[in-house]
């Protein structure tokens, strides 16, 4: 998995607080969610999420990553569709 992946499924789950949810989402198993987002973590030397059994919370550096990674994957978002686009 790469890093635009990883980060487009931290988001997902930051953004609903849930593992399960955002890999419902995403169509994919709990445990690619989970394993993505260590991997993230592991990458970026940090912990992103406070995990619990009944609940996930962003950390303050996960709150620095999740805009970062907003951003990115807007303009990555974008970039793909200005190509679709002059391609045509």
């Amino acid at each position: 998995m790469n890093p635009l992946e990883r980060m487009r499924i931290f988001t997902r789950v930051a953004e609903l607080a849930s593992f399960t949810q955002a890999a419902d989402t995403l169509g994919l198993p709990k445990a690619s969610t989970s394993t993505a987002v260590q991997q993230l973590e592991t990458q970026l030397g940090t912990r992103l999420l406070h995990r619990t059994t009944r609940r996930v919370a962003v950390t303050d550096q996960g709150e620095r990553v999740f805009h970062w990674a907003q951003r990115i994957l807007d303009d990555m978002d974008q970039l793909l569709q200005e190509v679709a686009v002059t391609r045509r």
